[in-house]
């Protein structure tokens, strides 16, 4: 009796591989408390923001890859109703008068994946840190009241840890999909979940 040997699985992932992926984001401010300060909108804790983002990552066995990632957000920064908060005897200060900000970040990276044997599937995790900076507002004054906030250009500390899944279309394309949750300095207002979705391409 002749033995027939089954042909070895394709290899979908690699060593020594250069990830490039382009996504699109969701992303949704969590710890809205009415804060004039809070970078997506002053008075509602689940307000979005939409935008993109980059990852290059270089999986050094096709288990762990370290990478940067760089990410823009167009983000509300609007009240409904501009709020009067006191600032001095006899005068006020408005919220924001009404317009779209943006908001971007650069992280390092470092990804944990677990290509599925024998399948397209790849789920990951990965934790980042790095840099994470907003536009500023400039002070307008009507006699003694002060319209808008002022806000810095200054970047604070951004750390992120996220999850998601990969399949590979062909061994150098693939559609990735996945979930993270930004932890923003200043005391845990401004942190925010962020969904994506886009297409990797391996090298």
């Amino acid at each position: 009796m002749k033995q027939v040997e089954q042909a070895p699985c394709p290899s979908w992932y690699a060593d020594n591989e250069w990830n490039v992926g382009i996504s699109g984001i969701y992303a949704a401010n969590v710890n809205g408390d009415g804060d004039f300060r809070n970078y997506f909108q002053n008075d509602d804790p689940w307000n979005d923001g939409f935008g993109g983002a980059i990852d290059v990552k270089y999986f050094f066995r096709r288990y762990f890859g370290f990478g940067v990632q760089g990410a823009g957000l167009q983000v509300q920064t609007n009240n409904d109703v501009p709020r009067i908060l006191p600032l001095s005897p006899g005068s006020g200060r408005f919220g924001d008068s009404g317009d779209d900000k943006s908001a971007w970040s650069v992280l390092g990276t470092f990804t944990v994946r677990y290509p599925i044997p024998c399948s397209r599937f790849a789920p990951f995790a990965w934790v980042g840190a790095g840099a994470y900076f907003h536009d500023s507002h400039d002070n307008s004054v009507i006699g003694n009241v002060i319209l808008n906030d002022d806000r810095d250009d200054e970047g604070v500390f951004i750390g992120q840890v996220g999850a998601g899944l990969e399949i590979r279309v062909t061994p150098h394309v693939g559609w990735t999909n996945d979930v993270s949750f930004n932890l923003v300095e200043s005391g845990g207002k401004h942190d925010f979940l962020q969904v994506r979705t886009g297409v990797n391409f391996a090298f």
